[in-house]
């Protein structure tokens, strides 16, 4: 079964600043829990992302049970929005869009994640049980670390 988790989040910043910090992989362990065990193992050097970047990574979402994951940047639109795939990880499916949305306070930040569990019922049970809480966990976490960021006074 797909699941989808939509987040929303204004940030008192211009566009360019936004983006400059989103489209850095470096910046991804910044923004995940400690407890994720979240690493960028690919190398960058601050390049920002561009269409069809392979990011590898490891996570230890359960038992500090380190697995790999790669995502593709499958679409990006410059200051607009951009879109990372899973090619190889944890999940069946994995798809997150992100949405950059200039305002007058702002930027309105937009995440779209759809994703699918492997295992199919055991799957859909395990997503009941503790894959829906701790994604809105790191998710949680995230909004807290981009208001001390972005939206400090």
């Amino acid at each position: 079964m797909k699941h989808q988790l939509y987040r929303e989040q204004q940030l008192h910043c211009d566009i360019e600043t936004a983006w400059r910090f989103f489209s850095s992989p470096a910046n991804l362990s910044k923004i995940t829990p400690k407890d994720m065990g979240f690493t960028v193992l690919s190398n960058y050097n601050d390049e920002h992302i561009f269409e069809g970047m392979i990011i590898n990574y490891t996570v230890s979402p359960m038992l500090k049970i380190p697995l790999k994951w790669r995502t593709r940047i499958s679409q990006v639109e410059l200051n607009r929005s951009f879109t990372d795939f899973q090619e190889k990880g944890p999940y069946k499916y994995w798809s997150h869009f992100h949405e950059f949305i200039p305002n007058r306070a702002g930027v309105l930040i937009k995440d779209t994640v759809h994703y699918e569990l492997p295992f199919g019922i055991l799957g859909d049970i395990a997503h009941w049980v503790f894959v829906k809480k701790k994604l809105v966990h790191i998710f949680d976490f995230r909004y807290g670390i981009l208001e001390k960021l972005f939206n400090r006074k």
